[in-house]
């Protein structure tokens, strides 16, 4: 079993949600697309060679987005990491895939 956690402006959040239900992450029990997220603020500098969705080349960047992270079982986790970078708007999304006990 793995978390996942990436971090997605708000108005992306129906489409993500829509994607990781088509590879049935979030699945516990009787229960499917089960997922948390929260606000966050994002931060970062895009440095030349950069295309960013979001701020200018050769400047720090600071957003609102939304924290997402939900659970996935082993054998959808390559699946899941897919539909998030299908659907996720930034050039670098970041994924975090946790292993869990």
């Amino acid at each position: 079993m793995y978390k996942i956690e990436t971090f997605i402006p708000k108005e992306s959040l129906q489409e993500l949600r829509q994607a990781l239900l088509e590879v049935d992450a979030g699945h516990i029990g009787n229960y499917r697309g089960c997922l948390s997220y929260y606000p966050v603020t994002g931060v970062w500098f895009s440095d030349e060679g950069s295309n960013p969705t979001v701020g200018q080349k050769g400047q720090w960047s600071e957003e609102p987005e939304l924290k997402v992270e939900f659970n996935v079982e082993d054998a959808n986790k390559d699946k899941t990491v897919e539909a998030i970078r299908r659907v996720h708007p930034y050039e670098e999304p970041v994924i975090n895939a946790i292993r869990l006990e």
